[in-house]
């Protein structure tokens, strides 16, 4: 056999990580929706905190890519995994003890910290330890288990108070922390770091018994470059080509509008006369995890680029609905002064929003689906392919320092551009990234299916 089922076990060890990160992301819906409540003074968020402590995770995080770039080449993959659950769990437990605000802007800003390493070092980890025959799926369970614990958050928020939330939050980390000390580090880290023996004792344990680990090895070890790198070396295109695609990939994933489309949800579904927003913000998450699941299982047969295709189409057409539906419930938004998503709405013609209130919701789904099938495991998946070993940290936290920053200007700036471009004004500058990164995929990425790292890594010496 090719691969050994002990491999699932360490890519499930990993993927824990980006569970946790998921916690963290979904933790702040329902934590808002009762912090704008609190009965405590010193808590009680408005409306400007409250989009702090759900944008404040993404400069956290923006921080913890670079650090994670740094200690994924010096300690290696498995101690930066093991190291990044400290800040998750020191992070809730400040948010559990909190006695004001700035306190649970502290608690954020550390599992932020923690989301950041954790987005870097589990695509690296997975891909340097998969076989290339199941190296999608497990790559594209990254995001998987993002938008499971998205979607765990919001289902405990319906039970829990938001202190106890924190308390369930701090579990997933605390079990990787005690998987991942089982687990080998990868054999690429370790024949960079001229240690062949442990490198061929992680194969084994990888591989199972049967494998040709010697073989492997040897593979490996041609592609594995010894010296360190120069900043001169960037101006090779082995080495500038994958970091422009990596970068470009994470900017067009964000602007495709992801996240202004999440912060939307709960507005339109209370606009299509859903009683309950938070069952409906439960129905946007297993939708999107649904989907993910059926990119994760049929992305080593379709190939990276023809999600990427499709996806990106969805979105385009989804989104240019968005826009039309905008148009029609809000004709007169030009004149409109105040860009507040939640005073356009409401200030909507008569009527209008009602009769056509379908047309947001089979929007928002179709979007939330097209984006998991590709746009949303995809792009983490080809950055952890296509760098080369020597540059793989730096050029890991160049792409997640990328996405992050522009996550936190789409989150943060959302009103701003509604108030500039009107409401379909901004859906359809949206269509177009759409029709862009659709664009871009055609040109610029190339196919990795099937191909083991040192094969990509050799078609971007060649090109």
């Amino acid at each position: 056999r090719a691969r050994g089922g002990r491999l699932y076990v360490a890519a499930f060890a990993a993927v824990l990580g980006p569970l946790s990160f998921g916690f963290a992301l979904g933790y702040s819906s329902p934590a808002i929706t009762e912090l704008r409540k609190s009965g405590n003074p010193k808590l009680r968020l408005d409306g400007e905190q409250a989009s702090w402590f759900g944008s404040v995770v993404t400069l956290g995080a923006a921080a913890g890519g670079i650090l994670g770039g740094y200690l994924v080449d010096k300690v290696g993959r498995k101690l930066s995994l093991m190291l990044c659950s400290i800040p998750y769990v020191f992070g809730y437990m400040v948010i559990i003890s909190a006695q004001s605000i700035w306190m649970l802007y502290v608690g954020r800003v550390l599992t932020g910290v923690a989301s950041g390493i954790t987005s870097l070092v589990v695509p690296v980890y997975i891909s340097e330890v998969s076989h290339p025959t199941v190296r999608g799926m497990l790559g594209s369970c990254v995001q998987l288990m993002v938008v499971t614990g998205i979607l765990g958050a919001y289902v405990a928020g319906i039970a829990l108070e938001w202190r106890w939330l924190a308390v369930l939050c701090s579990v997933p980390p605390c079990v990787m922390l005690l998987f991942m000390s089982f687990m080998p580090e990868t054999p690429r880290f370790l024949l960079n770091q001229h240690k062949r023996s442990e490198a061929m004792a992680a194969l084994r344990f990888l591989r199972g018994p049967h494998a040709d680990h010697e073989g492997e090895c040897r593979q490996i070890e041609v592609g594995v470059q010894e010296e360190g790198l120069n900043l001169c070396e960037f101006k090779h295109p082995s080495i500038y080509r994958p970091l422009l695609i990596g970068v470009t990939l994470m900017f067009f994933q964000q602007v495709t509008g992801i996240n202004a489309v999440m912060f939307y949800a709960e507005t339109i579904f209370e606009d299509a006369d859903f009683k309950d927003s938070k069952m409906a913000s439960v129905a946007v998450g297993s939708i999107q995890v649904c989907f993910t699941a059926v990119a994760a299982l049929i992305i080593d047969k379709t190939g990276r680029k023809v999600l990427l295709y499709v996806s990106g189409i969805i979105m385009a057409l989804s989104t240019m609905l968005f826009g039309l539906y905008f148009k029609m419930v809000l004709p007169n938004q030009n004149n409109s002064s105040n860009p507040d998503v939640w005073f356009t709405l409401n200030s909507a013609t008569p009527g209008t929003e009602s009769s056509i209130s379908w047309l947001a919701v089979v929007s928002l789904g179709l979007f939330v689906a097209g984006f998991a099938l590709g746009w949303g495991p995809v792009p983490w998946l080809v950055i952890s392919e296509i760098f080369p070993l020597k540059a793989r940290g730096i050029s890991s936290a160049a792409c997640v320092l990328t996405n992050w920053v522009m996550a936190f200007l789409v989150t943060k700036e959302f009103n701003d551009f509604i108030g500039f471009l009107t409401s379909y004004g901004t859906f359809w500058l949206f269509s177009a990234f759409c029709c862009l990164n659709v664009t871009f995929t055609a040109f610029c990425i190339p196919e990795t299916k099937g191909q083991t790292l040192e094969q990509i890594e050799a078609y971007f010496r060649r090109s």
